[in-house]
């Protein structure tokens, strides 16, 4: 993006907000509303004044802060519909207009496509694979009038809303599953606050995975504000189950975002020590064995070779105790070999790397494991690298990077600039001249 590039996208949002009479203040206070209609929790209780600094520093010829993700998808929803309220979304529309400023702001061609898909599915009253059952909908609008009147139906539908969220993880972009999510987690927040009797264990069950699964939407998005108060609440509510394989499942996924987040080793070594101990607590080994595969990561990443050997140890034995009964399934021997391979790469062991690192990725077949397939290809091109072909640590890369692409991951994209670093001495050559015009094309964009 370049000067000019940057000033047409600022003088297009201007435009867009002076057409309709707004003052900064004006769209500021149409942004919240935007965002309370969408149960967008890190924007719908903000100060007007906030916002408008930001929309200002937007439409600045000196500063270079540009719409982030949560900032993108408002204005698409606000600038789709015409001041009277009509879907307006053709060739001279704001919406077209917005687009285009986006562009110039440096957004993805894919971002872009994504923010289309969404306005044009909502306007059209369908929203695909995305759809929720209606019922849900009309389930948390109640709720959220009036927390009182949960049941265990409404208490079903609310489960199945998350379920079906989780399930188009690395399938559709993050952005709309955490739109999508939003009106669940603030739903739960409400009926929590309540002090009466009602199916209790349903209730903390499903906001522990409705928090969980905002804190990890809302790190793939980059808000890690929001992340790590969401992984706060779902670790705080899951203190009040007996079984704390609930609460170590959520510090494993903590410990992780912490650590991709902030690359605060100590910060993530401190959620992943926390996750072993409540992990020994509970009933399930799937649980332990995940606890100490963090555990063993994190060390590993700390250069403490030993330590990580000993956590390593303990989950395959760990691994080994498992059944097909565990409630709490999900992490298998083949999950572990990613974890063992990263370690070994820590540690310098390129050919045990590379040799977990297969098995794994080998073993990572279903639509649901593409954002993990994406992390552990980059990791076995790595090991590829260091045994010397960097040629097959290209091809490997390549994959990784349309994988990146379609899902948006947060760590596939950042293993990726890793591995491009690792490559510098191989600049002269074709293959990754090809590399390079891959990433740019398919990542970055014009």
């Amino acid at each position: 993006m370049t000067t000019a590039d940057r000033d047409t996208g600022a003088r297009l949002l201007r435009q867009l907000r002076e057409r309709r009479g707004w003052s900064w203040a004006d769209l500021a206070r149409a942004l919240r509303d935007t965002a309370r209609g969408l149960a967008v929790a890190s924007l719908m209780n903000r100060q007007v004044a906030s916002i408008q600094r930001t929309v200002a520093r937007w439409e600045s010829s000196t500063d270079r802060t540009s719409p982030g993700d949560r900032y993108q998808f408002l204005l698409a929803h606000l600038y789709a519909r015409t001041p009277s309220g009509r879907v307006a979304l053709g060739p001279r529309s704001d919406f077209v207009v917005l687009l285009d400023a986006l562009r110039h702001f440096g957004t993805p061609p894919q971002r872009v496509r994504q923010l289309v898909d969404l306005i044009s599915q909502e306007a059209s009253g369908s929203s695909g694979e995305m759809a929720l059952p209606p019922s849900t909908h009309s389930s948390t609008a109640v709720l959220r009038g009036d927390p009182s009147r949960l049941d265990h139906e409404a208490l079903s539908l609310l489960r199945e809303s998350v379920t079906m969220i989780d399930k188009q993880v690395g399938l559709l972009p993050f952005a709309r599953l955490q739109l999508q999510l939003a009106p669940v987690i603030e739903t739960c927040r409400q009926v929590l606050r309540l002090d009466y009797a009602s199916p209790q264990d349903e209730l903390v069950s499903l906001a522990i995975d409705a928090y969980a699964l905002g804190g990890r939407l809302a790190f793939e998005t980059r808000d890690d504000e929001m992340a790590t108060a969401l992984y706060a609440d779902a670790t705080e509510v899951a203190g009040r189950l007996d079984d704390r394989s609930r609460r170590a499942a959520v510090r494993t996924s903590h410990a992780m975002v912490t650590l991709h987040a902030t690359d605060d080793l100590e910060a993530a070594r401190k959620i992943a020590r926390a996750a072993t101990i409540d992990a020994h607590q509970g009933a399930s080994y799937a649980v332990r064995a995940r606890a100490h595969a963090v555990h063993a990561e994190i060390c590993a990443r700390a250069s403490q070779a030993a330590d990580a050997a000993t956590a390593l140890e303990r989950a395959w034995k760990t691994v080994d105790q498992m059944t097909v009964e565990d409630p709490h399934g999900g992490f298998t021997a083949e999950r572990l070999n990613g974890f063992d391979g990263l370690c070994a790469l820590h540690t310098g062991d390129a050919r045990r790397a590379h040799d977990h690192l297969d098995r794994s990725l080998g073993a990572l077949r279903q639509s649901r494991d593409a954002v993990q397939r994406g992390i552990v290809g980059t990791d076995l091109a790595l090991a590829r690298l260091r045994l010397g072909d960097p040629a097959a640590c290209v091809d490997l890369l390549h994959e990784a990077v349309e994988i990146t692409a379609t899902t948006g991951g947060r760590v596939p994209a950042q293993r990726i600039r890793l591995a491009r670093r690792e490559l510098r001495p191989w600049r002269a050559e074709d293959f990754l001249a090809q590399l390079d015009d891959h990433i740019h094309d398919t990542l970055i964009g014009p």
